[in-house]
């Protein structure tokens, strides 16, 4: 099991402003699994990929990634296991506005030892013809595929992504997905997905949904819809 979360706990505030965000999730993914994390607005999905991701810390349980323990681990150890495992995409792209495409996306290759080709990555992407172009220049879908270059040319392990289409139209949406899609088959990625969008449950491996802090159901596709195929996005 690539990712193992074991009754993960995690709270804000004090007092009478005092909220269990996450009430015991114990969950794992295999690797180069895509899983979606759905559930409602304050449901506890983006704080429970923020734990997995480093940016939380967590009150009390497990989350073990790649046989790593990161509960516990001091701010520049979490910085280290970020920058050498994670990559984020985000639903506000948060592209640097002065630097060029493919500038934003050499911020992250200097991180790494191993990056991917950047050439390559662009082609991959569709973003060749635009790697010069400021992200005023570019539509939101282009915005949202120059930020998912960010985030693999590190050629990570594992894919955080919050509401990667949900700033999107449904023909762009599915464009993204499609790139997904084709990144994890061709890299191996894992991802996590958080999204309210309910069709995208329907193209991944495994779906996992968060009810006030805690996991209502858990399940595994016996048959996967290719994201091109999707419907009502």
């Amino acid at each position: 099991m690539y990712l193992e979360v074991k009754d993960l706990k995690k709270s804000y505030g004090a007092g009478e402003g005092f909220v269990q965000v996450l009430r015991g999730i114990t969950t794992g993914v295999e690797q180069g699994d895509m899983c979606v994390i759905q559930g409602t607005s304050g449901s506890g999905k983006s704080t429970f990929l923020n734990c997995i991701g480093g940016l939380d810390t967590i009150d009390s349980g497990s989350v073990v990634v790649d046989g790593k323990e990161i509960a516990g681990l001091s701010q520049t150890e979490l910085s280290e296991y970020r920058r050498d495992n994670l990559g984020y995409i985000f639903q506000f792209y948060n592209l640097v506005p002065n630097l060029t495409v493919r500038e934003n996306i050499q911020v992250c290759e200097y991180l790494t030892k191993t990056p991917l080709d950047m050439d390559e990555l662009l082609e991959t992407l569709g973003l060749t013809g635009h790697q010069n172009k400021f992200p005023s220049q570019l539509s939101g879908g282009q915005q949202q595929r120059c930020a998912i270059a960010r985030a693999l040319i590190k050629n990570p392990k594992l894919l955080l992504c919050d509401e990667p289409t949900g700033a999107l139209d449904s023909k762009t949406s599915r464009d993204i997905l499609v790139l997904l899609e084709t990144i994890n088959a061709k890299y191996g990625t894992t991802m996590l997905i958080v999204t309210h969008n309910n069709s995208i449950k329907d193209m991944v491996h495994k779906v996992i949904r968060i009810k006030d802090g805690q996991i209502s159901k858990e399940y595994y596709n016996e048959t996967r819809v290719p994201a091109a195929e999707l419907e009502d996005l």
